[in-house]
């Protein structure tokens, strides 16, 4: 297959990476200069709050700066890596924050006397949440770096397929057989929770 052609932006991107690999302090102020909207559009997707996104942007631009070297231009565009690096910041930010949030919850139900039937709630959505995590973690890196691209940065088909660097048609079924596998990946793991039950 090959590869798309990188744009006038990408070139520049990517020159600045390598320029940043070899330790040049003014490349980094540039590429900063260079990405830093676009970077903390990526993370806002994700984290939907701005405090966190500004914690998460300088994570992700310090991460930059240490692994840039890592880069490997064969295996897609330097936006791409970027993208790619922002949105696991970005969900480990997110997963700390619901594990809080979790905690919480979970310590607010033995403290305090709760209806049952908001108890059942609370503790199916807790399970479906583990079960969509679950789910993306069984999937193969492509079919996980799509779903992620289309579902937590809002990216549209066109889009994945210009950060991924593949012909649009390509980057479509990319997603619905990432879909297709989550679908049924969540069914077995419902159908065999619902099995494990006493019966009448």
């Amino acid at each position: 297959m090959t590869p798309r052609a990188s744009g006038p932006a990408d070139v520049a991107v990517e020159q600045l990476l390598m320029r940043v690999a070899g330790g040049d302090p003014r490349a980094f102020d540039q590429l900063h200069d260079a990405i830093g909207a676009a970077l903390f559009l990526i993370v806002l997707r994700v984290v939907r709050d701005r405090g966190h996104t500004q914690d998460v942007v300088q994570e992700v631009l310090l991460e930059i700066w240490r692994k840039a070297h890592h880069f490997q231009p064969a295996r897609g565009t330097a936006m791409a890596w970027i993208a790619t690096i922002a949105h696991r910041r970005a969900v480990d930010r997110v997963r700390t924050e619901r594990a809080a949030h979790e905690r919480d919850l979970r310590a607010a139900l033995l403290e305090r006397p709760v209806p049952v039937e908001d108890i059942s709630e609370q503790i199916e959505h807790l399970l479906a949440l583990q079960r969509v995590r679950d789910g993306l973690d069984a999937l193969t890196d492509l079919q996980r770096q799509a779903v992620v691209l289309a579902y937590y940065h809002d990216c549209s088909h066109q889009e994945i397929a210009d950060l991924l660097r593949l012909p649009l048609g390509t980057a479509k079924s990319r997603v619905r057989d990432a879909l297709l596998r989550l679908r049924m990946l969540l069914h077995n793991d419902s159908s065999g929770a619902d099995s494990d039950g006493e019966g009448p």
